[in-house]
């Protein structure tokens, strides 16, 4: 029954911002990691940034500087701020939580980015 469920998605100009959220339902939402991937047609899904159970993150290269992923453990939410955005970053965005624990591994459901002039 664990659940992550996405939104925030959009289409946005080429500088904008959005803002995703990721909100988890049957876990104990603070013992685990929590990624965001995203993925383009044709591309390989691709790891965006992670924040571990002590606010630790970690950010891809192309994103680094301009993306802020943060948690809130008492509203069982993970945000991703995406600031100057580019063409590049036009994907589909899933919220991801890494088997541990003794629990599955967990995918959202994916929320649409699209960076368009």
């Amino acid at each position: 029954q664990a659940q992550l469920v996405e939104s925030g998605g959009g289409l946005v100009q080429p500088g904008g911002s959005l803002r995703l959220s990721c909100v988890a339902s049957g876990m104990v939402f603070d013992m685990f990691t929590i990624s965001w991937y995203r993925q383009s047609p044709g591309k390989q899904r691709e790891l965006v940034a992670a924040i571990t159970r002590g606010g630790t993150t970690n950010y891809a290269d192309s994103v680094m500087g301009r993306f802020t992923i943060s948690r809130d453990n008492a509203k069982n939410t993970v945000t991703l701020q995406m600031n100057s955005l580019k063409f590049e970053d036009t994907a589909v965005y899933y919220c991801y939580r890494p088997a541990a624990w003794g629990a599955d591994q967990v995918w959202g459901q994916g929320t649409q980015v699209t960076v368009s002039s």
